[in-house]
């Protein structure tokens, strides 16, 4: 975990939320007065770059590309704009694999979190609802062709042969990166997972070993009621309950390095912005493996 990933999460932990904003936005531009002198630091790269990079770091033994992503913390050396970086990762997958990106929603900021927002606004409108995993994912959901799931948090946007597929049934299942969800067939298929300006930090795919545990999974949960709400796609109308059940330890995604090892987990830079390489079926066999003896990536208070 680099010095900056250890002030930002301190400060997430420890900060409300006015304050939070204030030093984000201080940050940011004190950074952008230093865009010149970073570029001079690591140089420059457009999308066309970045896939040459790309490609021979991953090759094209994948079926299935899963995409985190931060145009914020591609900048300034990435000179392209997030269109032209989605536009790439669709080339880049061709015709024949399928590119998956996070759309998710943790609710309103201005009402609170995901069970604050639906508590007060039982609707959720697939379409309307914009992804809050940043720009590029925005951009790629609204892009003709995506299907997305029907989950109203955890939504996933996907686009190739495998994407109606990879996210058919999402909303109905038990928990929402267990069986039967998008990370479940991402698990079983030839699936690459990268993050571009993205550390593992933000690999959703190690949640997938608690739905697939279930009551096996050596960490105890809370029981909250459940949220009756509508999710709207279109002209259809899905009454969906998403369950109040979370975990009573804190999570730590950071152990996942001690868990995996460096071939399966990888982590580089490319002009400083870092990125990570892994694949579905490792992050969840690996979890499976270290649960059953007790090990996870969830601490005790």
């Amino acid at each position: 975990m680099s010095l900056l990933e250890t002030v930002s999460g301190l400060a997430v932990r420890y900060l409300d939320q006015d304050r939070l904003l204030a030093l984000r936005s201080a940050y940011f531009t004190a950074r952008t007065r230093l865009h010149p002198l970073i570029r001079v630091l690591h140089g420059t790269f457009d999308a066309a770059d970045l896939r040459t990079h790309l490609e021979q770091r991953l090759g094209c033994d994948f079926d299935i590309l899963m995409v985190h992503s931060s145009f914020n913390h591609m900048q300034p050396m990435f000179t392209d704009s997030p269109l032209a970086l989605v536009k790439m990762l669709m080339s880049l997958c061709g015709p024949d694999r399928t590119l998956v990106m996070p759309a998710f929603y943790f609710g309103d900021p201005e009402i609170g979190g995901a069970t604050a927002t639906f508590t007060q606004r039982p609707r959720f409108d697939l379409k309307r609802v914009p992804s809050q995993m940043g720009l590029a994912t925005e951009l790629f959901r609204r892009t003709p062709g995506v299907v997305q799931s029907r989950h109203p948090i955890y939504r996933m946007a996907a686009f190739g042969p495998l994407a109606k597929d990879l996210t058919r049934g999402h909303e109905f299942c038990e928990y929402p990166n267990g069986i039967g969800s998008p990370f479940d067939f991402m698990a079983r298929h030839n699936t690459r997972i990268i993050g571009i300006g993205k550390t593992f930090q933000v690999l959703t795919q190690a949640h997938h070993v608690e739905g697939v545990l279930g009551d096996e999974f050596p960490v105890p949960r809370s029981q909250g009621s459940g949220i009756q709400i509508t999710v709207v796609d279109g002209k259809e109308e899905i009454p969906v309950t998403l369950t109040g059940n979370g975990f009573l330890w804190r999570f730590n995604i950071w152990k996942l390095g001690s868990i995996m090892d460096r071939e399966q987990l990888q982590e580089w830079t490319f002009h400083h912005v870092p990125l990570f390489a892994t694949r579905a079926a490792d992050v969840t066999a690996a979890l499976i493996n270290a649960a059953r003896r007790g090990i996870t990536l969830y601490e005790k208070p």
